[in-house]
């Protein structure tokens, strides 16, 4: 059954419900637990006062241990419920931001605002980056490198064999988006930079740091120094005497050489200190990906680049486990006697060095699949949000051809689409029309569904069938007093590029929004009608929308390589409306006067 979105929203919901739920009872177990602890340490100072009391005997003995049992076996109990109420709180987290993103196009997660470039190609114009972007709409990465991945793809249009690949494998995870919600919630606490942190760690850092654990006395050590010093305890306790203080000696001994190599210690410890949740969660994501037999190409290239016999889950369930060992030493108790009996920090030191000989490669690539995945699943919820968006047909050949064409950042209550088509030839499309008719919108839509259509994800149309272009656009112009350019300077810089640009590359498409606005009105059409006349002569496609009808009777002479395009108005008692909907022919009908006459201003 196809579903709706009202059906995705209404799912959503009852997912949260579920959640909640769960939350709420793993709440109460907690508090019932809780209470349970402070029963057994009241119950053991009972049966200690009682001992005080009345004196030991053997069923004092066994029963001074059953408090001490019971608050092990809670304190386990307690650590496995925590663990699964933290993971039901991220997963409530994901089902809440995705019905706060249907409901009020808000998202929680990076809006990308750090790759703005003004001098982008059509990155500033089309709204791709920043607060209120397609970036901002789609993204659901958590991680540096998959934010970086995502930012190309919107940045930058693929080929045609690789949008094809990236479509299969959006739709392939699409089929499995229940999934996703818990790769999702796994990830739902990490800080973008993390996993960038940990693998130039691991790549780089650790390598040079792990160079003391090859000495043979650290290697002889940490075997035989627990050996000798359990030998030395056991001789103390039997023998007493002389021998507790040789064992003494011993446990000094091996605090001697643990502060000798603490230094090198330190800088292993601290480059993984409090990691060991954040790699399980890092190895759960790597298992999901791995238990899956992926059909799409584009996913199994990314994940049959592996030759290890072991995999990357199970070497990084690994690395966690060495460095939650390592994390005994943050009790000074309890790290204080493991390193007395087994010279602790010096064994899990060793042990991270053959770890790394034998798993950081293949971990690094799994870590770097995290990201690839995280970039695909944004589309992929993007895909299944929207049931009603297509997947365009990437064509050789020059084409574009667009029905029920809408933009993706527009509410769909207020959204209106429209049907576009390209000729055979590249043309010059003039559009006029009223302010605030929906001009630049159009551009725009045009412009986005584009950006979309290359990323190898859902447009927001019926149907849209086109060529690769190298998208080009001159739409928000601004001066800068930092650069002392004025916005006339400004236009002819944005031209210039524009110009340059299609010149190289025959594939350019160039959306125009009222250029040379910083001139004066005869310049200003002269400046527009050789431009559009260079693009004419270099066979670039262009939609150039503007008030200056002007420029519309440039078909005439230039009838097959112009069109007329506009969106009107409606004036009915003096006041107006707009369907924005994209019309043939130059526009009749402007607002000016209308809009004037609204702040006192009456033309004669």
């Amino acid at each position: 059954m196809v579903k709706t979105k009202d059906s995705i929203l209404a799912d959503y919901e009852k997912n949260i419900q579920v959640q909640q739920l769960t939350i709420d009872n793993l709440k109460r177990l907690l508090n019932k637990i809780s209470l349970s602890r402070l029963g057994a340490f009241i119950g053991e100072i009972l049966i200690v006062a009682l001992i005080i009391n009345f004196g030991y005997s053997w069923f004092m003995g066994v029963l001074i241990t059953l408090p001490v049992v019971l608050f092990l076996v809670l304190v386990k109990r307690q650590t496995k419920l925590q663990k699964q109420l933290d993971y039901a709180v991220k997963l409530f987290w994901v089902y809440q931001n995705e019905v706060d993103h249907i409901i009020s196009r808000n998202n929680q997660y990076s809006d990308g605002e750090t790759y703005n470039d003004e001098s982008h190609p059509y990155s500033s114009d089309l709204d791709i980056t920043g607060p209120g972007s397609l970036f901002a709409y789609v993204n659901r990465c958590k991680t540096t490198e998959g934010l970086d991945l995502l930012a190309s793809h919107l940045l930058k249009a693929a080929d045609k064999a690789h949008i094809s690949h990236r479509q299969a494998a959006v739709l392939e995870l699409t089929n499995r988006i229940d999934q996703t919600f818990h790769f999702r919630a796994q990830l739902q606490d990490h800080k973008p930079a993390q996993l960038a942190i940990l693998k130039d760690k691991l790549e780089h850092q650790l390598p040079v740091q792990l160079g003391f654990t090859d000495s043979w006395f650290v290697r002889f050590y940490i075997t035989a120094g627990p050996l000798l010093i359990m030998t030395l305890f056991i001789a103390a306790i039997v023998l007493g005497g002389v021998m507790w203080k040789a064992f003494a000696l011993g446990a000094l001994f091996n605090g001697a050489v643990i502060f000798y190599y603490i230094g090198g210690i330190n800088k292993i410890y601290y480059g993984f200190s409090g990691s060991a949740n954040l790699l399980t969660a890092f190895s759960e994501t790597i298992k999901w990906q791995e238990s899956i037999d992926w059909e799409s190409a584009y996913i199994r290239n990314f994940l049959n680049t592996s030759s290890a016999a072991v995999p990357a889950s199970s070497q990084i369930k690994a690395l966690s486990n060495i460095v939650r060992d390592f994390d005994a030493r943050l009790n000074m108790v309890v790290g204080a006697v493991l390193n007395v009996f087994l010279v602790w920090d010096l064994r899990c030191s060793v042990r991270l060095a053959k770890w790394h000989r034998n798993s950081a490669d293949e971990l690094i690539a799994g870590l770097s699949r995290i990201s690839k995945f995280e970039e695909l699943i944004s589309f992929a919820t993007l895909n299944y949000n929207h049931p009603d968006w297509k997947f365009p047909t990437i064509n050789d050949d020059f084409s574009l051809k667009a029905s029920g064409l809408g933009h993706p950042l527009i509410p769909e209550k207020t959204r209106v689409a429209n049907d576009f088509l390209l000729t055979d030839l590249p043309t010059a499309d003039i559009i006029t029309g009223s302010n605030m008719a929906g001009k630049s919108t159009f551009l725009r839509t045009v412009g986005i569904n584009m950006v979309l259509a290359f990323a190898g994800a859902p447009v927001c149309a019926k149907d849209l069938s086109l060529s690769i272009f190298s998208l080009l656009s001159y739409m928000r112009i601004k001066d800068s007093l930092n650069d002392q350019t004025s916005t006339f300077k400004a236009e002819l810089n944005r031209l210039k590029m524009i110009l340059d640009a299609t010149a190289r590359d025959p594939a350019s498409f160039v959306l125009i929004d009222e250029m040379l606005r910083g001139t004066n009105s005869r310049d200003k059409y002269l400046g527009s009608k050789v431009f559009i006349e260079k693009l004419i002569a270099q066979k670039t496609p262009v939609l150039f929308a503007t008030h200056d009808l002007q420029l519309s009777e440039m078909e005439a002479d230039h009838p097959k390589e112009i069109r007329n395009y506009h969106f009107d108005i409606q004036i009915s008692e003096g006041e107006m409306s707009f369907d924005y909907k994209l019309k043939h022919g130059p526009c009749k009908t402007f607002n000016a006067a209308l809009l004037l006459k609204q702040i006192g201003l009456t033309l004669s």
